[in-house]
């Protein structure tokens, strides 16, 4: 073999060797971004005109990021006074306008646990006439339903009854693998709005980005755990001026984490969302517990998830996560 052969087969050899190792690092995981309480979490705290502010400033700052996003809507939103206000109805056709989907959260947003398998079907009938007709004119479909408070059922009856029902009803469930606490930081943020403290909104936003980045690095460590792997995730966060203010920021954190934004479409093609899921009980929590759970994982697997700054608790005047 000529020598300047050997040299370019050796050189060829590292190369190889380096990028085999290289490559795995730099690939990096997908995420779906989630927003509920369209069109917007405390939307009757507001006079319209601030309405139309933050909600434009939301859908501005989610367009800028140039991400596929899902936003889900409780039409009784939508109404003053129970009469559907068009100026209500005009905020969703921005979003769409945006690029961005809609999905279906019930009507009203109550507790499953509070109503009859029948009481709760007629609320995500009624939650989804006027976004699937939005949809209809921009030429989608109406396609996911999220569980208020992620509550699926105390019981497998009712659990799997309704499951059937929004099987029957074209409907896919938008599971939630990063669950968090971020609707705290935003009661939070609209109370020092109130009393125009900017110095304490500051701080709310900057902790809540840093809260954020615990969340994912748990629920990263928690699918490794469960999975032997990180899997798409789905993440949960809400419609309010917290994040019409701090989403950019937000995605920058992300982004900085390793993470590809794609659409809950793409995202739910992941095989963890296949596994079996029999969780019943009170409260709302993310689909890897829940699928945990299932497996029999003992306590241990839970714990040392992160909390919400004490500062915040205080502050926001709410009692628990």
């Amino acid at each position: 073999m000529k020598k300047n052969n050997y040299l370019l087969l050796i050189t060829s050899i590292f190369f190889f060797s380096i990028s085999s190792f290289v490559l795995p690092q730099t690939q990096k995981s997908k995420i779906a971004v989630t927003i509920d309480d369209l069109p917007l979490q405390r939307i009757d705290h507001f006079e319209n005109d601030k309405l139309q502010k933050v909600f434009g400033k939301l859908v501005k700052n989610i367009k800028s990021q140039h991400i596929p996003a899902i936003g889900f809507v409780n039409e009784k939103k939508l109404q003053i006074n129970g009469e559907y206000d068009i100026r209500r109805i005009i905020l969703l056709k921005k979003w769409l306008n945006a690029g961005l989907d809609l999905g279906n959260h019930t009507f009203s947003h109550p507790s499953l646990h509070d109503l009859s398998i029948e009481k709760f079907e007629e609320e995500i009938l009624k939650g989804g006439k006027i976004t699937r007709e939005l949809l209809n004119q921009n030429k989608k479909e109406l396609k996911y339903f999220r569980h208020p408070y992620l509550q699926t059922g105390r019981s497998l009856e009712v659990k799997n009854a309704i499951e059937k029902f929004l099987f029957d009803h074209n409907y896919t469930v938008a599971p939630v693998t990063i669950d968090n606490a971020e609707w705290i930081f935003a009661s939070a943020y609209d109370k020092a709005i109130d009393s125009n403290k900017t110095e304490v909104m500051k701080h709310i936003g900057t902790e809540y980005i840093h809260y954020m980045k615990r969340k994912i690095e748990y629920w990263e460590s928690q699918s490794n755990a469960l999975f032997g792997r990180n899997i798409n995730h789905v993440l949960l966060i809400h419609a309010n001026t917290l994040n019409s203010e701090y989403f950019p920021e937000l995605c920058k954190m992300i982004r900085s984490v390793n993470y590809k934004f794609v659409s809950l479409d793409e995202a739910l093609q992941d095989e963890a969302y296949k596994s079996n899921d029999t969780f019943t009980g009170g409260g709302g929590i993310s689909w890897i517990h829940r699928w945990a759970i299932t497996q029999g994982k003992k306590k241990d697997f839970f714990g040392d998830e992160p909390r919400v700054p004490k500062s915040i608790m205080m502050y926001s005047g709410i009692d628990s996560e």
